[in-house]
């Protein structure tokens, strides 16, 4: 009879022993993505992320960034690194993985988002959260935004209509912008953010489409001197879907309080982190651009973007045949995307 109490002393301990040593852990989160470190997804939103997740873990949290693809491959192999665990986190595009993420790219189509960052990513995390969990199974998804929509910067020549994009060379990052321009009659070039400035400098590309809060740290600014943007009152002429996402078995691997601070930090309040950021860093790079000698920068709007519009409405009927083919019900993907696109900003 006496052993009884000693066991439930000794399992007591272990127990207690097992809740100190977990409180106790310590993570290092391997961070990878692919543009400089001074650029605004680690500068401006992750670095603060992880600063505040550390702060809440009393440092038990911490971050280790591996900017520029340090740890080797190409932007599209960002979502196998994260999936297969050589990065912990990554922040990537899922158009760069062509085709294996379908029902995102309803949310990258001409005329669906609305232009911002903040407005865009608060849509997309909506839209994410309705349809898109499925798709993204294999990950912790921790912020899903836009990139504000897409723009067009060009070295020589002034595009200011549908007309003016014929045979022009144009860097695009994903299939749907791709289609967008080929619709346009332009000639797109699929390459990284990180080797857009040379190929322009050097001829390879007439332009690229890119947003303007790439434009400083990829110094796109120095090689192009003509900007063509969409009207802010209007649904973009297109965009790129971004993503943060986290390797499952890390998230799942961590103790009850860590995973609760991930939880809080990540979601909507990173969504809408990554937009504000994304909105200054625009205006920035806007502001600097419009004011520095010899640039021109185009608001299409009116007739000519309702025909920039109407000439891109083969790139929604080829990814409705497409989404059909693979058993996706695109018509209320589409639907569902311009709903949320449409919602009231909080």
């Amino acid at each position: 009879m006496r052993i009884l109490p000693t066991r439930r002393l000794l399992v007591a301990g272990l127990a207690l022993a097992a809740a100190q040593a977990s409180q106790a852990q310590e993570v290092t989160f391997r961070i990878a993505h692919f543009l400089p470190a001074v650029a605004s997804t680690q500068k401006v939103v992750l670095q603060p992320w992880c600063d505040e997740m550390g702060k809440l873990s009393n440092g038990r949290i911490k971050c280790q960034f591996y900017p520029s693809l340090q740890l080797g491959g190409t932007p599209a192999q960002l979502a196998d690194q994260v999936k297969n665990g050589v990065a912990d986190i990554a922040w990537t595009a899922p158009g760069y993985s062509t085709g294996r993420f379908p029902k995102t790219e309803a949310l990258e189509l001409p005329g669906v988002l609305p232009l911002g960052g903040l407005l865009s990513g608060r849509a997309i995390w909506t839209f994410f959260g309705q349809h898109l969990t499925g798709e993204y199974k294999d990950y912790k998804v921790l912020a899903m935004h836009g990139d504000g929509g897409m723009n067009i910067h060009t070295a020589t020549k002034h595009l200011a209509s549908a007309e003016d994009f014929k045979g022009v060379k144009l860097r695009s990052p994903n299939r749907t912008i791709a289609r967008t321009l080929t619709a346009l009659g332009a000639t797109p070039v699929a390459m990284p953010p990180a080797q857009v400035t040379e190929a322009i400098s050097k001829g390879v590309v007439d332009g690229a489409s890119a947003v303007w809060e790439v434009m400083l740290p990829t110094k796109l600014d120095e090689v192009t001197k003509f900007h063509f943007e969409t009207p802010a009152d209007r649904p973009v002429m297109g965009a790129t879907v971004l993503v943060l996402l986290m390797n499952k078995q890390k998230y799942e691997s961590l103790p009850a309080d860590l995973k609760a601070i991930v939880d809080k930090t990540s979601g909507l309040p990173l969504v809408e982190r990554y937009g504000k950021a994304w909105d200054e860093a625009s205006m920035v790079a806007r502001n600097k651009v419009k004011a520095a000698p010899g640039h021109t920068v185009t608001v299409v709007s009116g007739a000519k973007y309702n025909a920039i519009l109407k000439q891109a409405e083969v790139v929604e009927k080829e990814w409705l045949a497409d989404a059909k083919a693979k058993g996706i019900n695109g018509e209320a993907l589409l639907a569902a995307a311009r709903a949320a696109a449409r919602k009231p900003s909080n």
